[in-house]
């Protein structure tokens, strides 16, 4: 048998997601928040995830620590809907164990692309509508005086909730495995890793208006003739501070500097700027 026959057998192989490596995914995510912090927020949730697999799929040491980097990059969604993304991202990677030309950048794209409208899904369906009916109905039979309010809460919420978990990842898997071969066959593959990278960008773009919040209470004159600089700052651009200090971070870490780092810098810039009134809440 040639080598490169035996590099194929090998690849098949490793490239083989059973159902019992997908309910391992399914329970590794039900504790997807717990990781949560401040700067990649569920990053580490979902590397957790997806890890059993990944250690399948890669065999060797460096693809799996390459793998696994690509997966702590930024991630934030609603959880309910996080194992679709686990699901169609184990479809990518499972492809790209066998494709030495796909491209991993993709992954990761589709991914950023996902975040924003199924979060949008995510927080109307469950937190802003199922939660509220359940705990309405819960409640009034708690007021009654019936001790199975509570539990008819947890079952009215959580059975949609699991269920929607595992019909996600399996839906989201066979969708992704289903697609990409589609893609890959017709030579779309390119535009559509263009357009979910500019999906991508778009959502980033988005959560910098609405979670890096930056003005400036800085007037010019005085008493009521005074000219405000905020305004003109929203003139030129709305969030223009926010944008700016995104990119400077951003520069930052091109520069390879410690998130600890980049962090302490911002509390000691924020303390200075708010005593000398540059900045304000």
């Amino acid at each position: 048998m040639t080598s490169n026959k035996q590099d194929e057998i090998k690849k098949e192989k490793v490239s083989q997601i059973t159902h019992r490596d997908l309910m391992n995914v399914f329970w590794r995510a039900l504790p997807f928040e717990i990781s949560w912090e401040y700067v990649r927020q569920m990053h580490v949730g979902f590397a957790y995830s997806i890890s059993g697999v990944l250690r399948k799929l890669y065999p060797n040491k460096k693809d799996l620590s390459e793998a696994l980097k690509r997966h702590l990059e930024f991630f934030n969604i609603t959880t309910y809907f996080a194992p679709l993304v686990l699901g169609i991202s184990i479809a990518m990677e499972e492809k790209n164990a066998t494709d030495d030309d796909f491209d991993t950048d993709s992954i990761n794209n589709v991914k950023a692309s996902l975040m924003g409208p199924l979060s949008g899904i995510g927080d109307s369906l469950f937190l802003g509508t199922l939660r509220i009916i359940a705990a309405g109905i819960g409640v009034s039979l708690a007021m009654q005086g019936n001790p199975l309010g509570a539990i008819v809460f947890l079952l009215l919420y959580n059975i949609p909730a699991f269920a929607v978990r595992y019909i996600g990842l399996f839906q989201g898997y066979k969708l992704g495995t289903n697609l990409l071969d589609k893609l890959s066959q017709s030579g779309l593959m390119e535009k559509v890793t263009r357009m979910t990278g500019i999906m991508g960008l778009m959502t980033i773009g988005s959560m910098i208006a609405t979670m890096v919040v930056m003005k400036t209470p800085l007037k010019f004159g005085i008493g009521h003739s005074a000219t405000k600089l905020q305004p003109i700052l929203d003139s030129i651009m709305p969030c223009l501070l926010p944008v700016m200090a995104t990119a400077i971070i951003y520069w930052m870490l091109g520069k390879k500097m410690k998130t600890t780092v980049i962090l302490l810098l911002i509390i000691v810039f924020s303390i200075i700027c708010a005593y000398f009134g540059i900045l304000a809440p």
